[in-house]
């Protein structure tokens, strides 16, 4: 059974982020970066399922040279090769540029499965995955809590809203958006990060995929939200105030 994944390198969660004047992007000087959260996730279940099924597991992302330690990263955890779109300006591209981007640098390579974390730590479009799966004609299913693979096809279990699932069942090959927290991830351990020095990566530089990236949509700034207070009276009989209390918290403050 072979797989890619798709992995994004992200700003590590504790970086001092600084937003470039204009406010287009955060400056990338300085601040460490790490893989995805979500991705991780997307990674240990392409792993998991190799081991069970036999085939390989393919690391694709997209960026400047730095992306190559995440690819390493994915490659001592137990991926086999790595494939390195090349883009220094790649954080400019909506999800749709994206995901075709991705589908050009697959669609020559026979893959079973493609695998997605839900969405990117830092964008959060979570559109990406749905995007690939279009452009490839590939079914698809998203927020993926369980997979289980016989004879050609899938049976998936999804998760919805306020705590209910829904099993569905795909054939191979498809695309798939996991969910954070369906397993758990796996550290890379001595023996694979010396056995990740051999692996191969393969970079392609973007440019070279011939893909289209008019804009669909645009950044227009990023920004720190201001904190502020609020102090809000409720008047009335003990009932009436509970109630327009209870209303607020339902719909205001969304906590209910």
């Amino acid at each position: 059974m072979n797989i890619a994944v798709c992995i994004k390198q992200v700003p590590a969660k504790d970086a001092p982020l600084q937003i470039l004047e204009g406010g287009a992007w955060i400056r990338e000087t300085d601040i460490g970066f790490e893989m995805n959260e979500p991705d991780s996730y997307a990674l240990e279940e392409a792993l998991r399922l190799k081991e069970k099924h036999g085939g390989e597991v393919v690391a694709l992302s997209m960026g400047p040279e730095r992306v190559k330690q995440t690819i390493k990263e994915a490659l001592a955890k137990g991926a086999d090769r790595g494939i390195h779109v090349a883009d220094d300006k790649f954080f400019l591209l909506d999800p749709l540029a994206s995901a075709r981007s991705l589908a050009a640098a697959v669609q020559k390579q026979k893959f079973d499965l493609i695998l997605t974390g839900l969405q990117s730590d830092d964008h959060g479009f979570g559109q990406t995955g749905v995007l690939l799966a279009g452009l490839l004609g590939l079914p698809h299913a998203t927020i993926i809590m369980q997979i289980e693979v016989a004879d050609g096809r899938m049976k998936l279990k999804r998760e919805l809203e306020a705590g209910w699932f829904q099993w569905v069942e795909l054939p191979l090959p498809a695309v798939l958006t996991i969910q954070s927290g369906i397993n758990k991830v796996r550290y890379a351990t001595l023996k694979g990060i010396m056995a990740a020095k051999k692996k191969e990566i393969t970079t392609v530089p973007r440019e070279s995929l011939g893909v289209v990236s008019e804009p669909t949509q645009r950044l227009e700034r990023i920004y720190v939200p201001q904190k502020t207070k609020k102090t809000e009276l409720l008047s009335g009989t003990p009932k009436e105030a509970a109630a327009k209390l209870v209303e607020k918290l339902k719909f205001d403050a969304r906590v209910l």
